[in-house]
């Protein structure tokens, strides 16, 4: 009877493990592309029906580009996740072979429109690296869609700066970084300060980081707080 008991209490405790195993990987979803950017979405739990969920779109750096989307999980916000952070965002992790286009991430972000319940007034961009470069050219391409952005070591295309006073922006840098020199944020935060001097765009040059060490941000609280407080007006 007792060995019967532990069967099932087994069983039981197998299958709730399945169950969840099967809920946690089905938030995850990767899309392959043959034109285009491929990328991941992750959904977070607990969605209600008809409820709009905001977007964080996360552009990698150099190191992760290629065909292989299990790359661009190897930092990031999606590494934040699966090492434990909670975000009710859908997010979106597309994965580029030749540096980052403004357009082609507008094309993900509509896809993603089509099939998920997207609130379409809390967008926002973050990235590093490269895809610091890259969350500047989508922000300052495409303003009037982008909520808020945050851009990690990285710089920016100063032609977009006067578009990028529409868009709330926190530049972050360490000051010694030695692959991509701080002085590349402060020239576009220099540029967008120069069109609007008022303009909602914050530099931070983090002492002491280098352009590894960084990454930590996407793992602690202070950039998703930022970039959940605005919402884009109609």
């Amino acid at each position: 009877m007792k060995r019967k008991i532990s069967l099932s209490l087994y069983s039981l405790v197998t299958l709730m493990f399945l169950l969840f195993s099967f809920s946690a990987s089905a938030q995850l979803k990767a899309y392959h592309e043959k034109a285009g950017y491929s990328y991941w979405v992750r959904m977070p739990d607990g969605v209600k029906k008809k409820e709009k969920v905001p977007v964080i779109i996360f552009l990698h750096g150099r190191s992760l580009s290629g065909h292989d989307l299990n790359r661009v999980k190897r930092y990031g916000v999606l590494r934040a996740i699966e090492r434990g952070k909670d975000l009710d965002a859908i997010i979106i992790a597309p994965q580029t072979s030749n540096g980052w286009d403004p357009d082609k991430v507008m094309e993900v972000l509509d896809k993603v429109e089509q099939d998920y319940p997207v609130d379409t007034e809390r967008v926002y961009v973050c990235g590093m690296s490269m895809g610091g470069y890259g969350t500047m050219d989508v922000a300052g391409k495409y303003p009037s869609r982008i909520a808020a952005a945050v851009a990690i070591c990285g710089g920016g295309t100063l032609d977009y700066a006067c578009n990028l006073t529409q868009v709330p922006l926190w530049i972050q840098h360490g000051s010694a970084d030695r692959a991509v020199p701080a002085s590349e944020s402060k020239k576009i935060f220099n540029a967008i300060k120069r069109c609007d001097k008022d303009a909602d765009a914050t530099l931070t040059i983090i002492p002491g980081g280098t352009h590894g060490s960084v990454e930590r941000l996407f793992h602690e609280e202070k950039i998703y707080d930022f970039m959940f407080k605005h919402v884009k007006e109609s």
